[in-house]
């Protein structure tokens, strides 16, 4: 019993033990499990922590990016805004008052949206605008009636302000207080209308509206604004602005015609301001406690502008009504410039407008088959140089340089030509221009040569057209579209200098003119002859066969014999105006035109750089004729051989057999120079005649540095004259191997051996040499033959004479000539034309003959040939 109660304690003791191992381990398992869990709930807890952290900095960076991206979007989109609030609504319609004045419309511009306070939204502040002129009518309503006449106020300012003088009529209808809301625009000359005023005003209007509508059907146009777009000048109509200050309701009659304005009237020009009624098409300005709202902007509250000041809308007014006496402002030269340059074809005539008529359209004149030639005229100061640029500039800007070439002389003292070339401040020209003469008034020769140079198109024009079997210079072109058929524009001013006289010049040119005036119209070669001068225009009258091709007729302020005797208009225009006329001056087809500033030199040079840099590749700059311009030796750069030609020059001898020497610049278009031939022909000598000491050298120096250019050549100088020695020392120093004569050793050169190279004797006032005549004559006669010319300066025919025999001496032996100082008649026994040739000297002009090759002598302008750079 004993034992087995022992064992029986032992087993549950055992049993308790085990038990107790078992809970120790559960225990420490679920321990473990625990601090696990807690870890693990730790954890859980730190990354939710984190996760909301994280969130929130995200969330938050998302806030300050989206936040960012909307004041960015905001500002830009505010930005923008003002940009088209500012295009929309320029100058004198979005100015603050402080600073607002009066802006001129630009031609053709159409009305944009008006000013009538500020609307800030987030950082930025942007006009608040209302549409009105040709846009809509106005309605203002609010509590406070001071604060909604001053929003009217405003608005009819900056309406007005950013039109023309005349372009708003402007209506009020004001029964309370009579006008007195709006009297400070009564110098404008407003229209005031009564109490019992109403129903007829509104019946004026709506006949009004009647009318117009008509007027814009019969032209198949939706509007007065698209007639208006598609009108050249100014408005067909004005814009009629109403105001309509009701303080009671509107009868129904009334109001049946109101509603019809408001229906029809913006499309008409008619537009509505009305104060307190409510209406329906209009839009809508509402005014509380100084901020308003629109229809257009919603409901962003506006800070309204103050009313404008009463004495600066009285100050426009006066200003306006001023400048409505005075009339339209002349059109400016940019005004006569198309949208487009170059963009006409001359092929069938030019047409291009030089100012703007009374009712500001501007006005075309025509060149082509009729009116061929034109003539204008006006006494000193009356606008003739003017006229002629705003021609010109308007001619350039339509019509590019294949399709218009000019051509231009001025016989005044002056050089209103000068600024198409370039010049030292400006290099640009007028790419049209092929030739400018000015300051040509002692040069008819050139007036000449610019003649027979159009003769000479003229021939190869008709010559051309023949073979193609063309009558018109359109024909022309059509068959020959790679010609070079520009329509040609010659304008001669101050023409009569090139008249004046009964000389061979003058007779050559009348009849050069009177075939150019008859044949080139149909050639496109177009004369424009100008003189301010009343017998300028009578040296036409007697050649009727002249006179009758010109029948365009330009006529400024107090010219004479330009228009028919009994067409008197020239009398009474002001200044600044001209009469065109193209019936040959018929008083029934006078054009008034009042001419823009086109001598303004910066609205000239804009227009002139802008067609000079859409110039077309290889176009050369115009040749300058500059009669007061002694023109400069081209240089030559020395070579093993003698002298080649420089930069500035070709080989004088080029295209010839003989040497060639240069003696100065012909008058002629090309600026060629006149060249002497020195061949093996008896009498190949020159003779240079007159006292001119710098003159007389300078056409030795030129031809000797020019023979010089042409290969290998012995030189030898003789100089025994004290004035004429430094130049000849000179010449001596640039000449290769040339010889020095002087009294003690003058009999060497007659000794010198003739060779294959030409021997060119350089003779400084040979009157003044010492005895030798005979060899001299000898040398004259024979050299030429065996290639010794002598270049020669004798101060006087007689003194030549004596050199050659005495007075019945021949004087074969000096083939060519340069006379200076000697008057025509002395010149007699070296010229083939009767009594000696018309010449009457001038500073720097020489008159040149060679009997190889001249009829009658030439006029040549001596070379400056700087040898002294001091």
């Amino acid at each position: 019993m004993g034992n087995h109660r022992n064992a029986l304690v032992e087993a549950v003791r055992h049993e308790l033990a085990e038990a107790r191992g078992t809970a120790r381990a559960v225990l420490a398992a679920a321990e473990s499990a625990r601090a696990e869990a807690q870890r693990r709930r730790r954890l859980v807890r730190d990354a939710y922590a984190t996760c909301l952290t994280q969130l929130a900095e995200a969330r938050d960076s998302a806030r300050s990016t989206i936040e960012r991206r909307f004041q960015g979007e905001a500002n830009a989109l505010a930005g923008n805004a003002g940009s088209l609030a500012a295009l929309c609504a320029p100058g004198a319609a979005s100015s603050s008052w402080r600073m607002w004045s009066p802006t001129e419309p630009e031609q053709g511009g159409r009305p944009g949206l008006l000013r009538i306070g500020t609307i800030d939204f987030e950082h930025a502040t942007m006009p608040a605008l209302v549409p009105l002129l040709d846009a809509a009518h106005l309605q203002v309503s609010g509590d406070d009636r001071i604060a909604v006449d001053g929003v009217i106020s405003g608005v009819l300012l900056r309406a007005l302000g950013t039109t023309r003088p005349g372009d708003v009529k402007l209506t009020v209808y004001d029964p309370e207080r009579l006008g007195g809301t709006l009297a400070a625009f009564a110098p404008l000359g407003l229209t005031f209308v009564g109490p019992g005023g109403l129903g007829p005003m509104l019946d004026d209007l709506v006949e009004h509206i009647c009318r117009v509508n008509e007027t814009v059907l019969a032209g198949e146009f939706g509007s007065l604004a698209e007639l208006t777009a598609a009108t050249v000048g100014p408005r067909p109509e004005p814009w009629r602005v109403v105001v309509l200050l009701f303080d009671a309701e509107v009868a129904p009659a009334q109001r049946a015609q109101l509603d019809r304005i408001l229906r029809a009237g913006v499309a008409c020009g008619v537009h509505l301001i009305i104060r307190g009624a409510a209406v329906e098409g209009a839009e809508r300005i509402v005014v509380r406690h100084g901020t308003g709202t629109t229809d257009t902007t919603g409901d962003l509250p506006i800070r309204l502008d103050p009313p404008p000041p009463a004495e600066r809308i009285a100050a426009f007014c006066r200003g306006a009504a001023e400048r409505l006496r005075e009339g339209p402002p002349p059109a400016r030269l940019a005004d006569l410039e198309p949208e487009k340059i170059w963009s006409r074809s001359s092929a069938h005539g030019l047409v291009a407008p030089i100012g703007d008529g009374p009712d500001g359209a501007l006005v075309e004149v025509p060149l082509g088959d009729d009116p061929p030639h034109a003539l204008i005229g006006g006494p000193s100061g009356s606008g003739k140089t003017n006229l002629i640029y705003a021609w010109l500039g308007s001619l350039c800007a339509r019509y590019d340089p294949s399709e218009l070439a000019l051509y231009l002389l001025d016989f005044k003292e002056g050089v209103s030509f000068a600024r198409f070339t370039p010049g030292p401040r400006d290099e640009s020209w007028l790419p049209h221009v092929r030739l400018a003469g000015v300051n040509v008034n002692h040069d008819r020769e050139f007036g000449l040569a610019l003649l027979r140079h159009l003769g000479d198109e003229l021939r190869t024009r008709a010559q051309a057209a023949k073979r193609h079997e063309a009558t018109k210079l359109a024909e022309l072109r059509a068959e020959d579209p790679a010609g070079d058929w520009p329509r040609i524009v010659a304008v001669i001013d101050e023409f009569q200098v090139l008249l004046a006289g009964r000389d061979a010049v003058a007779e050559e040119a009348v009849t050069l003119l009177e075939d150019l005036a008859r044949r080139g119209r149909s050639q496109g070669i177009h004369l424009v002859l100008a003189s301010q001068d009343v017998s300028g225009i009578e040296a036409l009258w007697g050649r009727s066969g002249l006179i009758g091709q010109f029948t365009l007729r330009i006529a400024l302020p107090k010219a004479r014999r330009i228009l028919a005797e009994n067409n008197l208009a020239a009398a009474v225009i002001p200044r600044f105006h001209a009469v065109v006329n193209t019936d040959s001056g018929v008083a029934g087809a006078n054009q008034i035109v009042r001419l823009p500033d086109a001598s303004d030199r910066l609205s000239w040079r804009t227009l002139q750089r802008r067609l000079w840099r859409a110039r077309p590749a290889g176009c050369s700059p115009p040749r300058l004729f500059d009669g007061d311009t002694v023109p400069a030796l081209p240089r030559f750069r020395s070579s093993a051989a003698g002298f080649s030609p420089g930069a500035a020059g070709s080989s004088p001898g080029a295209g010839g057999s003989s040497p060639g020497a240069v003696l100065g610049e012909r008058i002629d278009v090309a600026a060629r120079p006149a060249r002497l031939r020195l061949g093996r022909m008896p009498g190949r000598n020159l003779a240079v005649l007159g006292t001119r000491v710098d003159e007389a050298c300078a056409i030795l120096a030129s031809a000797a540095l020019s023979l010089a250019a042409q290969g290998p050549a012995h030189f030898s100088v003789v100089c025994t004259l004290p004035e004429a020695q430094h130049s000849a020392a000179r010449l001596v120093a640039e000449l290769p191997e040339a010889d020095w004569y002087d009294e003690s050793d003058l009999a060497q050169l007659f000794e010198v051996i003739p060779d294959e190279i030409p021997h060119y004797v350089l003779g400084y006032a040979l009157d003044a040499v010492p005895g030798h005549k005979d060899r001299l004559r000898r040398m004259l006669a024979d050299g030429p033959s065996q290639r010794t010319h002598v270049l020669g300066w004798w101060r006087s025919v007689p003194r030549l004479r004596d050199d050659l025999g005495g007075p019945g001496a021949r004087l074969d032996a000096i083939g060519a000539w340069v006379a200076l100082d000697v008057q025509g008649a002395d010149l007699g026994p070296l010229c083939p034309v009767p009594g000696g040739p018309a010449w009457y000297p001038r500073t720097r002009r020489a008159l040149f003959f060679d009997r190889s090759v001249h009829r009658v002598p030439e006029v040549i302008i001596p070379y400056e040939v700087n040898h002294d750079p001091t």
